[in-house]
């Protein structure tokens, strides 16, 4: 008797081989005729697929690539657990690179990626990025690219994030609304989109307040944080008026508290601050800090949910996938609040 395999089952169909293997992976370029024609003749002969010669043909590692700028951010290891949690489902290993918000390192990372040690690939951008051809070059090879959080709005594909501009406008508006008039915002990068939105939201808030935007008050970040402390310090000595911090990352609002310590000012009787955080102690800090809190996990699993969808049905990721998740305000003691307050999840 003959084997059951690809070649019997597109000799009986008058079918190529690969025609058969793409019906049988349910590649989205295959009718669905086709698909069942295929499908009911497996059936009949009880054909089962050899695993290890399938896994070489298809080069399948068993792996995704997760790209991020940091890890010291609790926003990335809540992302990374719910990205994990995806990957296991579906019995993939996920494999962590950190570019620690250097260009260079994201360059040298997708480099190595695009080697084929990965069947797709998760990334958030470092701050320091500024030309994005080597994540270009990932998509010309075919490599399932997903960005989160920090992203690359040149490719064109899914792209999960959180509501940046409105997130940023209430948070500022928080702080208006709690007596501040001289606000200062720390942002992450001139060049990521997500600093971008941040930045415009504050913009935004303030005009719509009847306050001019002030230049001088608009910090960029250096990803280090003894120097980020220094500017912070330098920027609070030369502008005495400022009564509020609004910092677009989580570790930007720490340095904000290390400065007002060194310089002896209160928070948030000297001067409120409130930042994005996903920081799990941010009720302990004293004064405890009013954050922007994202959904970091949800984030991470939707952005997997995509990438996986495309490695299993063998179907391009398209930018019409894109989602995008609420962001939550908690007011804390660091804007003045005596007791914690969840504010319903920002529009």
């Amino acid at each position: 008797m003959k084997p059951v395999n690809l070649k019997r089952l597109a000799e009986e169909l008058n079918l190529s081989v690969a025609t058969v293997s793409r019906a049988l992976n349910d590649r989205y370029d295959i009718s669905q005729p086709t698909k069942d024609r295929v499908r009911e003749l497996a059936s009949k002969l009880n054909y089962e697929p050899n695993p290890y010669a399938s896994g070489l043909r298809r080069q399948k590692s068993k792996t995704i690539g997760v790209v991020i700028p940091e890890v010291a951010n609790h926003f990335f290891s809540l992302a990374i657990n719910g990205i994990e949690e995806v990957a296991r489902a579906n019995n993939y290993h996920v494999l962590i690179y950190l570019t620690h918000e250097d260009y260079e390192r994201e360059v040298s990372v997708a480099r190595l990626l695009a080697s084929g040690r990965v069947e797709g690939i998760m990334i958030s951008v470092a701050s320091g990025s500024q030309d994005y051809s080597h994540l270009d070059s990932l998509q010309e090879k075919g490599i399932p690219l997903v960005f989160f959080d920090r992203v690359h709005e040149g490719i064109a594909t899914a792209n999960v994030t959180t509501n940046d501009y409105e997130s940023s406008f209430e948070a500022t508006r928080h702080l208006l609304d709690s007596g501040c008039r001289s606000v200062a915002h720390l942002n992450l990068s001139k060049s990521l989109s997500i600093g971008k939105r941040r930045l415009q939201g504050y913009v935004d808030a303030l005009q719509a307040s009847g306050i001019p935007f002030d230049e001088e008050l608009v910090v960029h970040a250096q990803a280090n944080k003894v120097q980020d402390i220094e500017t912070i310090q330098e920027l609070l000595l030369k502008r005495p008026d400022i009564d509020g911090f609004f910092a677009s990352v989580e570790s930007l609002a720490m340095c904000c508290y290390e400065a007002c310590r060194n310089l002896h000012l209160s928070i948030p009787n000297d001067i409120k601050v409130i930042g994005f955080s996903n920081l799990e102690t941010a009720s302990l800090l004293d004064p405890p800090l009013t954050t922007v809190t994202q959904p970091a996990y949800a984030i991470g699993k939707e952005a997997a949910q995509i990438l996986f969808r495309a490695i299993t049905k063998n179907v391009p990721i398209a930018a019409s996938q894109s989602v995008e998740l609420k962001s939550e305000l908690i007011v804390r003691g660091s804007t003045g609040a005596s007791v914690d307050v969840v504010v319903a999840k920002i529009r």
